[in-house]
């Protein structure tokens, strides 16, 4: 009887909450009505307006600062990206007659655990921007990856600078703030969305609108830039160097080979990669972020097809697939700049392991691939990526193809023709996160990085506990080696996990 009572007063409590909520609803409408006219409609524009106002506000604050005096900054020399292949591991053979024998199950060791976090949090615009009603707007088209793109121009509105001091700065700064460049803003922003735009390629197309509309190279164009930038809700800062306008941004991460000027406690790293020394305004925007180098999506953009390789596994010569990439993605992936998470150079392999493969060549190369796996067990599979990737491709050290080093995204992998240790781990462990919804790890030796799998399925051999999780080792270096083997001499002590999403 009591817990009936009980189960009968909790009941009785939730309706009258429920009718409460409610009557505060029904209030709060009403009251939002009231609002600037007496209904909605009035109460949204009303919100409008002052979001707008609050823009205005901020952007004449941002000018009125521009005037002030620019501060003097030398630049830092920038993180050195640590030379891996001073002494890099060469590739090794296994006969198949060793791979075909029985392994044991032995726990390795490791030195330590390196999981990067990505911040999914895209920058906002600093606050909502209002469109501008236009009943003939004019285009202005620009190419960006090789694909045309367009964005409304505004009406009669031109960027023009007079000098590169303050006053002349904050005079176009003004002029940019005028509301015929809404919808330029607004259109860079959809952009950025539908076309699945990292923050990098963000920029790097606005750097192509600016370009296009501005003069290549013009201070113009880097004014017109930085403001679209800095109205998207990224952080950055204005500079004068030499009759020069620079525009800086900060990163999340550290960005290796290029000069930094430290400022507001940020890192801030120069688009020309050449000033030692500059002049930086101060002014800034509430709640600006700093761009993020994560690639969780591929570029939407017009496709290309490269030339078509043929790659074929030694071991297993009917898993022969034909693979092209969109070449239009190559000068992204070129300008792309090397960082790492929170310090760890480690973490910098991660974001490119992370990167997916664009949809194109997936649609391509992974039906093939699929026809070789496909109803066998998660070895068999394993072992079957796991040679093509090893017998495939050509090996050769990125100090003789390159110059120094430099990982490879997957898609580039497939197009030049050679790739190292870093670039196989990478691909490989693309290819069975992708194909077989395995999970994987990269394992970082000085000098070589391997892989390792987490099979759902008991599998002997070599194996990492991580977290709870056990992975096989398999290495795409370890030519004709199969699932369960580590590379001769790598020393375990030394060895770091890498945790992939």
């Amino acid at each position: 009887m009591g817990l009936r009572l009980c189960r009968f007063c909790a009941f009785f409590i939730g309706i009258v909450a429920y009718q409460t909520a409610l009557c505060q609803n029904d209030a709060f409408n009403g009251s939002r009505q009231n609002v600037g006219g007496g209904n909605a409609s009035a109460f949204n524009q009303n919100r409008v307006n002052n979001f707008n106002d609050y823009r205005q506000k901020l952007n004449a604050e941002y000018v009125s600062k521009t005037r002030e005096k620019w501060k003097d900054f030398n630049s830092f020399r920038g993180l050195t990206l640590p030379d891996r292949d001073a002494k890099p591991v060469s590739p090794i053979n296994m006969s198949d007659e060793d791979a075909r024998r029985d392994k044991q199950d032995r726990c390795i060791g490791f030195d330590g655990v390196v999981s990067p976090i990505k911040d999914n949090r895209r920058a906002q615009p600093i606050a909502p921007v209002q469109e501008v009603p236009d009943d003939n707007p004019q285009y202005l088209t620009f190419s960006y990856l090789g694909t045309s793109l367009q964005v409304r121009k505004p009406q009669g509105g031109r960027v023009s600078l007079s000098g590169t001091d303050e006053n002349s700065v904050a005079d176009a700064w003004n002029t940019l703030c005028d509301p015929r460049f809404n919808n330029m803003i607004i259109d860079c922003v959809k952009l950025r969305s539908s076309l699945n735009l990292c923050d990098w390629a963000y920029l790097m197309m606005l750097q192509s609108l600016g370009n296009s509309f501005c003069g290549n190279g013009s201070n113009e164009a880097t004014l017109l830039m930085a403001y679209i930038f800095s109205q998207s809700g990224y952080k950055m800062r204005l500079g004068q160097a030499g009759g020069r306008l620079e525009m800086l941004y900060a990163s999340q991460h550290n960005v290796y080979n290029t000069p930094y000027f430290n400022c507001d406690g940020d890192k801030f790293f120069a688009m020309s990669k050449t000033a030692s020394s500059i002049k930086i305004n101060a002014a800034k925007y509430p709640k600006e972020q700093s761009l993020s180098l994560w690639v969780s999506n591929d570029p939407q953009v017009s496709y290309s097809s490269s030339p078509t390789r043929r790659l074929t596994s030694k071991r297993y010569p009917e898993m022969s697939v034909n693979v092209s990439v969109n070449k239009n993605l190559l000068s992204f992936f070129n300008s792309y700049p090397t960082s790492e998470v929170g310090g760890n150079f480690m973490t910098r392999w991660a974001m490119y392991a992370n990167t997916p493969i664009c949809k194109e060549t997936q649609n391509e190369l992974y039906p093939q691939l699929r026809q070789y796996i496909s109803g066998r067990s998660q070895l068999d599979a394993v072992e079957r990526l796991l040679n093509w990737v090893q017998t495939a491709f050509v090996y050769e050290y990125d100090n003789k193809v390159w110059g120094g080093d430099r990982a490879f995204f997957p898609d580039e992998t497939l197009y030049y023709p050679y790739c190292d240790c870093e670039d196989r781990s990478i691909l490989f462990t693309r290819l069975v996160r992708d194909l077989l919804g395995l999970k994987c790890i990269l394992i970082y030796y000085p000098g070589h990085l391997a892989s390792a799998v987490c099979f759902t399925d008991r599998v002997t051999g070599d194996y990492i506990n991580v977290n709870g999780s056990r992975y096989v080792v398999c290495d795409p270096t370890y030519i004709g080696a199969s699932v369960g083997h580590t590379m001769p001499d790598m020393d375990n002590a030394t060895a770091k996990v890498i945790v992939l999403q």
